[in-house]
């Protein structure tokens, strides 16, 4: 049975949330879910039929949202440092924090640890696309500001592994985030990266920004400056054209009842645009599963974390990227 560490003191809105999240999850897969930080807050939102199937691992300290990440390095007494120490240790499989996103990486890097061949740590994201349930994954969008040509490689290959062994890509197709298709393109560092991704055999070459939304590639590759501008930016229009058709919408009797018409393809549209449906993003690079949750997540948000660290762990992922390095490397 898959055992996730559940950081349940992280996040914007307290315990609930997160408690209520997993418990859903709990509904639908047989997996443990081990609730780390205050017993005596966590204990009453659990349902008396499933106290038998939880645990709680008692801690009374969080790191807040405006501490520095490296603070979580003293605070052994923190929620999110025990949730890390208990998968270090092998009491949990997975760890799934909506908390302090830095805290989250720099414990699971230090006291995880990386997998071999691996020298930074990628957090990835999914991005919706033209074709219906498939989304690109985008990494790195915010651990690594600084990347040199060797980093883009490996986020390559973790990318590459990550769709082919958790999302069930038949065919990984690879790109590199650049200003223009051609290999010409693109700073010192994405040329150099360019020549070194070639030796994947699902490199497709540079794409736009605009291929990301295609659902032409499966996987796009950039560091984690220009991901995380890139999120935040997609964010943005995605809210702006919620808002857009909102007010239009109620301009006139006409625009509603349109709207009306069109209830079951604005709910689709919804879906594909919010981020309760993925749950969080992996950090790629760890030795175990480490998921890094939205500090707004709601239960639906927690839940589909759930489900997607018991993917991650059932995968061979974190064996697939290992073994494609040393094949790569010799």
């Amino acid at each position: 049975m898959v055992r996730i560490a559940i950081d349940a003191m992280g996040g914007d809105f307290g315990h609930y949330p997160i408690v209520e999240g997993a418990i859903f999850a709990l509904k639908k897969r047989d997996f443990l879910p081990i609730f780390v930080g205050d017993e005596t807050k966590i204990a009453p939102l659990i349902p008396k039929k499933f106290k038998n199937r939880v645990q709680i691992v008692h801690c009374d300290d969080v790191i807040a949202m405006d501490e520095h990440a490296t603070d979580a390095l003293k605070r052994r007494n923190s929620s999110i440092y025990v949730a890390v120490d208990l998968v270090r240790k092998g009491e949990a499989d997975a760890v799934v924090s909506a908390g302090h996103s830095g805290a989250t990486m720099s414990l699971a890097t230090l006291r995880i640890g990386r997998i071999k061949g691996i020298s930074r740590p990628a957090i990835a994201t999914f991005m919706p696309t033209r074709i219906k349930e498939k989304q690109t994954v985008v990494l790195d969008v915010g651990a690594n500001v600084d990347c040199d040509a060797q980093n883009l490689f490996q986020f390559a290959v973790m990318g590459d592994a990550y769709a082919s062994k958790v999302l069930g890509s038949e065919q990984v197709k690879v790109g590199l985030l650049s200003n223009g298709e051609e290999s010409t393109k693109g700073n010192e560092v994405t040329k150099e990266a360019y020549q070194l991704i070639s030796q994947l055999d699902s490199f497709v070459g540079n794409v736009e920004g605009n291929d990301i939304f295609k659902g032409e590639v499966d996987v796009v590759v950039c560091d984690g400056f220009v991901g995380n501008v890139l999120l935040k930016t997609s964010e943005g229009v995605a809210e702006t054209i919620s808002h857009y058709l909102k007010s239009e919408i109620k301009r006139s009797p006409v625009s509603i009842a349109g709207a009306l018409l069109m209830k079951r393809v604005f709910r689709k549209l919804k879906k594909q645009i919010d981020y309760a449906e993925y749950g969080g993003a992996p950090l790629l690079g760890v030795k175990a599963c480490t998921i890094i949750s939205h500090g707004k997540s709601n239960p639906k948000a927690i839940k589909n974390a759930m489900f997607q660290a018991i993917r991650f762990v059932e995968s061979d992922v974190n064996e697939a990227i290992r073994t494609h390095l040393e094949r790569l490397n010799t």
